[in-house]
């Protein structure tokens, strides 16, 4: 009996109550317990709870923890990577630019039957460049001409892939240089730089395509100095000229490209260069060049040629003036029974540029006179036109080109054009 009393008040004391232990009766204590029971059941229910949100927590954690160790792995690689890269560009210097230029051209000439309306993404070209120290480099140019390049019978879609430029050129000083392989030549204004933002006109100018056969490329070696007074100089022995004598090109200087293609290099040529452009806005130039054999072939009437050439480009202010003369001589009974020994060209074009917020404009006029070898190549031009440049190194263009041919039998080649550009260079 003393232990039930004692298990009554421990209950009592349990739950709180304060009724004297002689006041409860068994129906009383089973109700109690069936409480605490009820009770006890709720606290291990909560507790298994507990217990699973603990491992359910444990889990994720454990989870973002191995989500965190993966992401810290790829962050490792990348920055590995990027620190490659880095190193790898500072290292190497490798480069990469380009240019192309859209024509459209509306040709309205005096024969009828020469008029023309065209369309042609005349030149997709891309530079790739390579530093391998300080003192070497190597500089490239592959080029696209006329969007497409198929096999024909009758020479349509006669577009052309060609290399234009792929040559190494060491430092020998602070002021010297060699260079050795495919390379521009270093006459007129145009065949170095000919990017499209870089000049006035849709078209290129005829006398830098029909006496100077802009684009010209040749191999070879060469070597130059550059002065602080702004001198410099340029020379180079390179493969030569194949000029046809016979046909509808005979004597042409354009046709004798060879463009290094298996090119012939019976007799090589030579040409020097001197520019100066001391003088803030200045440039002054003169080059010579002296072919051996312009056709590579002995006894045919064509013998030597030689080039000589002077340009001025003259920039004040929005003021610019460029002129250039150009002259070929050409020595050989033939050459002299075709009347095609000297062939001569020359323009003057002045220009005016100006700012417009972020973008420039210009508008321009230029005069041509040439003495080519074809008679169709013997004519006078006016042009004038404008540029648009919204921003660096790309420009918009619209001309109007008037001709007039020297020979009666030429007249109806006689036109006017007007054409639009797109061009763009980086």
């Amino acid at each position: 009996m003393g232990r039930t009393r004692l298990l009554v008040l421990f209950c009592l004391g349990f739950t709180g109550g304060t009724a004297s232990a002689t006041d409860i009766t068994l129906e009383q204590i089973w109700k109690l317990v069936q409480a605490q029971q009820t009770q006890i059941t709720a606290l291990s229910e909560e507790l298994e709870r507990t217990k699973a949100r603990l491992e359910a927590t444990t889990h994720e954690l454990t989870t973002t923890t191995t989500r965190a160790d993966i992401t810290e792995q790829q962050l490792t690689v990348t920055a590995n990577y990027l620190d490659e890269l880095q190193t790898h560009t500072t290292d190497a210097r490798t480069s990469l630019g380009g240019y192309g230029e859209l024509h459209y051209s509306h040709l309205d000439a005096d024969d009828g039957n020469r008029d023309l309306q065209e369309v042609d993404f005349h030149r997709f070209v891309m530079f790739f460049g390579h530093d391998f120290s300080d003192r070497v480099r190597f500089y490239s140019e592959f080029e696209i001409e006329h969007s497409l390049v198929k096999d024909t019978d009758d020479g349509s879609n006669g577009g052309e892939v060609e290399i234009e430029q792929a040559f190494i050129e060491f430092d020998l000083n602070e002021n010297h240089y060699a260079r050795g392989g495919l390379f521009l030549l270093p006459v007129g204004i145009l065949n170095e730089t000919h990017e499209p933002p870089s000049f006035y006109g849709v078209e290129r100018n005829d006398v830098e395509n029909i006496i100077i056969p802009s684009t010209w490329w040749e191999a070879g070696a060469g070597a130059g100095g550059r002065y602080g007074n702004g001198l410099s100089w340029d020379f180079v022995v390179h493969s030569g000229l194949e000029m046809p004598t016979t046909g509808a090109s005979a004597f042409r200087v354009r046709s004798g490209r060879q463009k290094v293609a298996q090119a012939r290099a019976d007799e090589l040529a030579y040409t020097l260069r001197v520019k100066y452009t001391g003088i803030r806005g200045l440039e002054l130039s003169g080059s010579y060049q002296h072919q051996q054999d312009s056709s590579q072939l002995g006894h045919d009437g064509l013998d030597e040629g030689n080039l000589f050439s002077v340009h001025g480009i003259w920039q004040r202010g929005p003021f610019n003036l460029r002129a250039l003369w150009a002259r070929w001589q050409f020595e050989g009974t033939a050459a002299a029974l075709a009347d095609v020994e000297r062939q001569t060209g020359w323009y003057i074009e002045p220009s005016m540029r100006f700012t417009q917020g972020d973008s420039e404009w210009g508008i321009y006029t230029r005069y041509e006179d040439l003495q080519g070898a074809r008679t169709r190549d013997r004519f006078q031009q006016w042009e004038l036109g404008i540029n648009y440049w919204p921003t660096d190194n790309v420009v918009l263009k619209a001309d109007y080109r008037n001709r007039e041919h020297d020979h009666d039998a030429d007249a109806g080649r006689d036109f006017m054009a007007f054409d639009l550009g797109l061009g763009y260079h980086f």
